[in-house]
């Protein structure tokens, strides 16, 4: 843990600065394994498959039957969670709606927009040690409510070829119409590039490692959209002498467990409070299953004293994270100082574990300060929307003139004859 206190502005770059990821090293690897399925198709995938998750498949479509089989390996408490946080996620995002206006800017000049879903889409999530059920939830379920006709879903298998019961579970109650046996790199090209089973996809969402977000940063750039940047998770929390250690302790180290690359930083007004919540990570993590990855998270954390409630709100703003906790007795008077934040939770029972699970928002956020300039899905993150205009003969004689004034201006004569020869016909 780094402990820095009263630091200057002259020093906040350093320390908002994330941990050195350098995706450019990756991208032979990534480009050899996006060329060989360009090439390859499903024999790529699958071979691909064996090298890196050691598994042989015969197929990579997931059966109506494994999904059934699936549905019987899940405990009821958890299927009773993941319907209740769907319910929850269904309800916040319907209220993301798009409603069409009718604007007559001009007398006789009418325009308005239509919300159009993107009619394919792909979502990744990732298995192995941590398999993110809840991201299918959170991705499949706007994907639905926008109205996105096919929504393809590639995650990695087991060695047995199975795919994690949770998994399929809540792709079955989000409406996700295929289910393919493909991780990393291989998945992201199959969708992006189509392949005899996997078919190709418009727009591609969903975390994953490195080498994924390599993968979709290269596709991106001649093959499919993207969701946005993205790099490892992190969390921001600002405390003051009311916040309760062992509750900052643990929203820290909810984090850090992500991965080891993962980042956390508190931010506190009270030297006490930094010193107590210290110990208290310290205690929580010794007991904590993912123990060696959260420690080496924490290697790259920074606990921030400060002078007072602006200077930390300014940092934070600086900082731009993924999800900010603000754990202050004045959280509401903060909240509205809240600039750059991916998804913001508010108090001392409001911890980033909801947002993640059940409250409804979505969990999908930009992370590596892409907060200043993104914000996390939502329907929108499903749709196009689309703009029309209808123009009248009384409209065009009021703004006919001003385009050819201003096409003349431009020096494009044909735009400015389009508006002309209408003109001379009126």
């Amino acid at each position: 843990m780094n402990i820095i206190v009263y630091p200057s502005k002259s020093e906040w770059k350093e320390l908002t600065s994330r941990p050195s990821l350098n995706i450019e090293m990756l991208f032979n690897i990534v480009d050899e394994v996006l060329n060989y399925v360009k090439l390859e198709g499903d024999h790529a995938v699958k071979a691909c498959e064996a090298k890196f998750d050691k598994v042989d498949l015969k197929t990579l479509a997931v059966t109506e039957d494994e999904i059934a089989e699936a549905e019987n390996l899940v405990s009821n408490q958890l299927k009773e969670a993941i319907i209740l946080a769907s319910s929850n996620i269904r309800t916040f995002h319907e209220s993301e709606l798009f409603e069409s206006k009718t604007v007559e800017t001009q007398k006789g000049v009418v325009c308005w927009q239509k919300a159009i879903p993107i009619e394919k889409v792909g979502l990744y999530i990732p298995g192995g040690t941590a398999p993110l059920f809840s991201t299918v939830l959170m991705l499949a379920i706007p994907a639905k409510i926008a109205g996105c006709k096919e929504i393809v879903l590639c995650t990695p298998p087991n060695k047995e070829g199975k795919v994690n019961p949770a998994i399929l579970f809540a792709a079955k109650v989000a409406g996700v119409n295929h289910i393919f046996k493909a991780g990393g790199v291989q998945a992201i090209g199959a969708m992006a590039l189509g392949t005899e089973s996997i078919p190709k996809v418009d727009k591609i969402f969903g975390p994953g490692n490195q080498y994924v977000q390599a993968a979709k940063q290269r596709v991106a750039l001649r093959d499919v959209a993207i969701d946005m940047p993205a790099g490892p998770s992190e969390v921001a929390i600002i405390a003051d002498e009311t916040s309760n250690p062992a509750y900052i302790a643990a929203d820290l180290l909810s984090q850090a467990e992500h991965g080891t690359d993962s980042q956390v930083m508190l931010i506190s007004i009270s030297k006490e409070l930094l010193e107590n919540t210290i110990k208290e990570v310290n205690r929580q993590l010794a007991v904590l299953p993912r123990k060696e990855i959260a420690s080496r998270a924490l290697e790259n954390s920074k606990f921030v004293l400060v002078h007072d409630y602006d200077e930390a709100m300014e940092l934070s703003n600086e900082y731009a994270p993924e999800h900010l906790i603000l754990s202050t007795k004045n959280y509401a008077t903060l909240a509205e100082k809240v600039i750059n934040a991916g998804s913001v939770f508010l108090g001392q029972l409001s911890m980033e574990s909801a947002g993640d699970y059940v409250s409804g928002t979505n969990h999908t956020l930009p992370t590596k300060g892409w907060a200043k300039a993104y914000n996390g899905v939502n329907l929108d993150s499903f749709i196009r929307k689309v703009t029309f205009q209808e123009i009248s003969a009384e409209g065009l004689k009021k703004i006919g003139p001003a385009i050819e004034v201003m096409a003349d201006n431009e020096q494009l004569k044909a735009h400015k004859n389009a508006v002309s020869i209408r003109l001379k016909d009126l």
